[in-house]
């Protein structure tokens, strides 16, 4: 199952530096990275090609990391491609706490990361729905 290393970081320069070369010094790639403003601290989520490695990394260098379940999935690019999966969450009664997305082939594929309360039964809900989920491996090797 994916993972997202989730890091606490005060809001000031040289936070995302220091962070990303920790990462990359130590040969992790980063798949994604978000960030979200909390007025003086945010939350860095990224997503690793080794993300229990990283957050221990972090960890170890006094940087607060946690590691969260997350469920990849892989549709569409096209207009309406995120509605059509919405619809499914809705239906599944899914409700997505955090997300984020990204394309992989413009035109023909992007990926959809959501944080959900249970992810193994969502998961479960979403194949027998025919969405594409994807493994860890498919994830982090994108």
């Amino acid at each position: 199952m994916p993972h997202q290393v989730s890091v606490f970081a005060e809001n000031k320069p040289g936070k995302i530096e220091r962070i990303t070369k920790i990462i990359g010094d130590n040969n992790i790639n980063i798949r994604a990275i978000t960030l979200s403003d909390a007025g003086d601290y945010g939350i860095i989520k990224l997503l690793l090609d080794k993300p229990r490695e990283g957050a221990e990394l972090l960890t170890n260098a006094g940087i607060p990391a946690s590691i969260k379940e997350i469920i990849a999935i892989q549709l569409q690019d096209k207009p309406g491609g995120l509605a059509a999966v919405a619809a499914i969450l809705h239906e599944c009664n899914i409700n997505v706490e955090d997300a984020y997305g990204f394309i992989t082939d413009k035109g023909k594929e992007a990926v959809f990361i959501f944080q959900v309360p249970q992810v193994a039964h969502a998961e479960k809900l979403l194949l027998e729905k025919g969405i594409k989920v994807l493994t860890d491996r498919e994830l982090y090797m994108l």
